[in-house]
């Protein structure tokens, strides 16, 4: 056995699709699948079922997985102890929520590789989570504060919403004075089996029965919706302020707050490279509207 076999076998257990092990590996599936055999053979077990969800640990798998993630576990502890500010390297994936993502993490980057040219990372900004204890991700950034798993987890910042529409539309719709005449326009939101997080379900808090006519996963999508003066939405208030044309409306009785939690494997938190990330998203998001 060596360690990049065993490597191999780890990633495979944490992304049971071949082609999802590939992508993080690049390796082609192949490879992988060959590897695996391999191993098995060396240690005349079975690993893997192979199902057509991907490959499933076995007992014989889950106890050898346990073993390998020990020994990644000490690997990444000499690593941290030798590891400077000046010597930090390698990369990071980092989970982000679609919108934080894309309008503030993403222009922020360029300063953070300035700083730090050797550290890469993948920003993964879905409209959805990366899970941390999986390992799909090193860090994310989560709506909710995780209870489970080997987790850091570090409060970055509270954060608004509140509800916009295009000037546009204001002009020729009826007035908006107050949350009672909201069911009078119509409403842009998440579609309701898709909603990923209990916190994106703003309308049950700001008029209980309320129900979105325009939906999309995507809160990308909703803002671009709110824009061409398709109707009203409920956006946080940084990506609101990147675009022209929105207005806020009933500020005064309206206002949504969330909070956003860094939650870092336990196994790579120590790594000089995660805390000066980590330690830049918090300095980032302090001052979110």
């Amino acid at each position: 056995m060596n360690w990049d076999d065993l490597r191999v076998f780890l990633d495979v257990s944490r992304r049971p699709k071949l082609e999802e092990a590939a992508s993080h590996l690049h390796m082609d599936a192949t490879t992988i699948s060959r590897r695996i055999k391999k191993l098995e053979q060396e240690l005349g077990l079975t690993l893997f079922e192979r199902t057509r969800r991907g490959h499933s640990l076995t007992p014989a798998g889950e106890r050898l997985a346990a073993r390998v993630e020990a020994m990644e576990s000490v690997s990444l502890d000499v690593m941290a102890a030798s590891e400077t500010e000046q010597s930090a390297a390698g990369r990071i994936r980092l989970g982000a929520t679609e919108g934080l993502g894309t309008a503030i993490i993403a222009p922020a980057l360029k300063d953070f590789r300035q700083a730090h040219p050797r550290i890469d990372i993948d920003l993964i900004a879905l409209s959805g989570f990366v899970s941390v204890p999986k390992r799909q991700a090193d860090m994310s950034i989560l709506l909710t504060r995780p209870t489970a798993g080997r987790l850091r987890i570090r409060k970055l910042s509270d954060y608004t919403l509140n509800l916009y529409a295009a000037a546009s539309y204001l002009e020729t719709s009826a007035p908006i004075q107050s949350r009672e005449d909201l069911s009078a326009h119509p409403l842009i939101g998440y579609v309701d089996d898709l909603i990923y997080s209990s916190q994106l379900r703003y309308y049950d808090e700001v008029l209980p029965g309320l129900t979105p006519q325009l939906c999309s996963p995507s809160i990308l999508a909703q803002a671009e919706m709110v824009a061409a003066g398709a109707g009203l939405g409920i956006l946080p208030a940084f990506l609101a302020r990147k675009m022209d044309g929105l207005v806020s409306l009933l500020t005064n009785d309206i206002r949504v707050t969330r909070t956003f939690w860094l939650a870092v494997h336990e196994d790579v938190a120590g790594l000089t490279r995660n805390r000066l990330l980590s330690d830049y998203l918090s300095g980032l998001l302090r001052e979110l509207p």
